[in-house]
């Protein structure tokens, strides 16, 4: 079997609606069509990325929570899905008692870090889905992750709050994870007859400059369809404006990491 040097990539904003699941799920998507190895990790408890790749969770089924709060074995945790080089780790709505079980335990912030290294060589990217809050789930994400990828929407206050995030990176970075940087910065529901929409594209390239994406996800009524067929767009509408758009930044970040 080949080794592969894996890289971790955490998509996070404590912000919800900003476009997180789909973006975790879809470029997870793109990447496999490359037919290397991808695994997506879902941490959020709304198991969202989960449902949006079809994948049903019953009573027997391992999962992220099984791994980090109960020490699975993570083999038994990797879920098949529809594309032949996609692998998911899938959440389930227990992972919202998570936060509370991992208080009293030791070095609680390395749970995910824990099951990421079992996972070594075996996958070319893990792409983890974060919840859209800043607690102990997230910084299990951050600490276990090479980058973030940090998606922001097209709205009024759209960089509201990322200062917030960015402080919590400046401390995963100090006292956690000192290699953890900013992979991209990717503009969501962009729409270009809309005047906020430039405009939130103009104040944050001014405030990231080169780390924003020259991709933009464009409003997308498709996009907004896929999951509830448990489909990234890809499987869903391969023609639309968001499988594009996808399939740009998927070319993107491979152009920057390879």
């Amino acid at each position: 079997m080949k080794l592969f040097n894996s890289k971790t990539i955490a998509i996070a904003n404590q912000k919800g609606g900003v476009g997180k699941t789909t973006t975790a799920v879809n470029l997870a998507a793109y990447l496999s069509i490359t037919e290397t190895p991808i695994l997506l990790i879902d941490m959020d408890p709304q198991a969202n990325a989960t449902s949006g790749l079809g994948i049903e969770i019953d009573n027997k089924s391992k999962t992220i929570y099984d791994a980090i709060i109960d020490n699975a074995s993570v083999d038994k945790c990797i879920h098949k899905t529809n594309l032949k080089y996609l692998d998911i780790i899938p959440s389930t709505y227990s992972l919202v008692g998570a936060e509370i079980e991992l208080v009293p335990q030791m070095k609680r912030e390395d749970r995910l870090k824990n099951v990421i290294n079992q996972l070594q060589g075996k996958y070319k990217y893990i792409i983890i889905d974060s919840a859209p809050s800043l607690g102990l789930l997230t910084l299990n994400v951050l600490s276990a992750s090479n980058s973030v990828i940090i998606p922001v929407q097209c709205e009024y206050y759209a960089l509201e709050g990322l200062s917030q995030l960015l402080n919590t990176i400046r401390l995963v970075q100090k006292h956690l994870n000192k290699d953890l940087f900013i992979e991209g910065i990717l503009i969501t529901m962009y729409d270009n007859r809309l005047n906020l929409s430039k405009q939130v594209l103009q104040e944050v390239s001014e405030y990231f400059d080169d780390k924003v994406y020259k991709t933009l996800i464009k409003r997308n009524v498709r996009l907004g369809e896929a999951p509830s067929h448990g489909m990234p767009i890809l499987l869903y509408d391969a023609s639309s404006v968001g499988a594009q758009n996808y399939m740009e930044l998927a070319s993107e970040i491979l152009e920057k990491n390879e």
